[in-house]
């Protein structure tokens, strides 16, 4: 199977890929990808995802070869370059920004396509996040999760794994930059400190442009003043790369709010799991 987005996961997939990580993270000197071939498109510029899917193939006996995602974007026809890759390896691992282009190869594909980032949408990093948060908090399904920042593909994979989970996500920004209407596991609002109040995981991203202003990073940048409006025990969880001074604040990640750097070790055996989820359905 393929993991292109992950609306089309059901409850049942995600929990499988939590189990099949918790056994990977016990056991992972185990080979059982050995004799399989993995190619991968990824930006230089690309840093957890990459280290994390070439040290999760190669722990588990894989090979993997690397190409930059503009090898996609040549004049050949990608259902010519996907019959002959093939030939040769047993899944595709992709970060493109153009989700379209993934779709492509899904639809062209005999061996599973991972969607490894783009720009609609980040599947493995959130599957990971809400893994790590599961097994930190066994009530993670009661918790109020609270997205600070615009509309872009960190968002909307929250809000996708919240309809599939049944989780309760917030999301807050201006005017303009919501995902769409309401939903019984998405509501946007613009007010930031009175949603804090009820929030158990913050979440956000780097700013685009236009929002790296004085009067948004005044409204709604993260600082641990404002850490301190949430409910007991909550934690922080911004997105890398995240930037102090723009939608975080210095002290914020300085404090024991702050669980990122932890939460990332998961990254490598959930998409392990991911892997092998891929290759056995």
């Amino acid at each position: 199977m393929n993991l292109l987005d992950i609306n089309k996961l059901s409850f049942l997939q995600i929990t499988d890929i939590f189990h099949l990580a918790d056994k990977l993270s016990l056991k992972s000197d185990e080979h059982l990808l050995t004799g399989k071939t993995f190619i991968l498109f990824f930006p230089e510029s690309s840093l957890r995802t990459r280290i994390t899917f070439e040290k999760g193939i190669k722990d588990l006996g894989g090979e993997c070869i690397l190409f930059p995602p503009e090898t996609l974007d040549k004049r050949e026809q990608l259902s010519d370059v996907m019959k002959y890759m093939e030939n040769w390896s047993h899944g595709i691992i992709v970060r493109h920004s153009d989700f379209t282009k993934v779709l492509e190869l899904s639809n062209l594909s005999a061996i599973p396509i991972i969607n490894a980032m783009t720009s609609d949408n980040h599947p493995c990093e959130i599957l990971s996040d809400l893994y790590s948060i599961s097994r930190q908090r066994e009530n993670f399904k009661e918790l109020v999760y609270t997205f600070v920042g615009p509309a872009g593909n960190i968002c909307k994979s929250w809000a996708d794994i919240a309809a599939v989970m049944n989780l309760n996500f917030k999301h807050v920004c201006t005017r303009g930059h919501e995902l769409g209407k309401d939903s019984p596991n998405y509501k946007f609002h613009t007010e930031l400190e009175d949603i804090l109040k009820e929030s158990d995981v913050i979440l956000t991203d780097s700013l685009p442009n236009e929002l790296r202003t004085n009067e948004y990073i005044n409204k709604y940048q993260i600082t641990l003043e404002r850490m301190k409006l949430t409910k007991k025990n909550a934690i922080l969880n911004p997105c890398p790369p995240f930037f102090r001074g723009e939608e975080i604040s210095e002290d914020a990640i300085a404090s024991e709010y702050f669980v990122g750097y932890s939460f990332k070790k998961n990254l490598l055996h959930v998409q392990q799991a991911i892997v092998l989820h891929c290759l056995l359905n």
